[in-house]
């Protein structure tokens, strides 16, 4: 998986702060499973790539959990 932020989102701080909460958003998704149809035996297999999107930055933790499970949805990993 790869996280792009980029320098509309802010400066360093911000931008790290948004690659933060979406890295620990993906990884409380994953906790919860993903498809049958998106594993490879037992290990899930796919790859993505999260574009933040300057609004990222005045996001909370829960809106971005919120639009990376609508992201999951729409990639069939839910």
């Amino acid at each position: 998986m790869g996280i792009v932020v980029s320098r509309k989102v802010g400066k360093a701080v911000v931008r790290n702060r948004v690659r933060r909460r979406l890295r620990e958003a993906t990884r409380a998704l994953l906790r919860e499973g993903v498809a049958p149809a998106a594993m490879e035996g037992s290990v899930p297999s796919f790859d993505m790539v999260v574009i933040a999107r300057p609004t990222a930055a005045d996001a909370s933790y829960h809106d971005l959990l919120h639009a990376l499970r609508q992201a999951f949805g729409r990639g069939k990993l839910r």
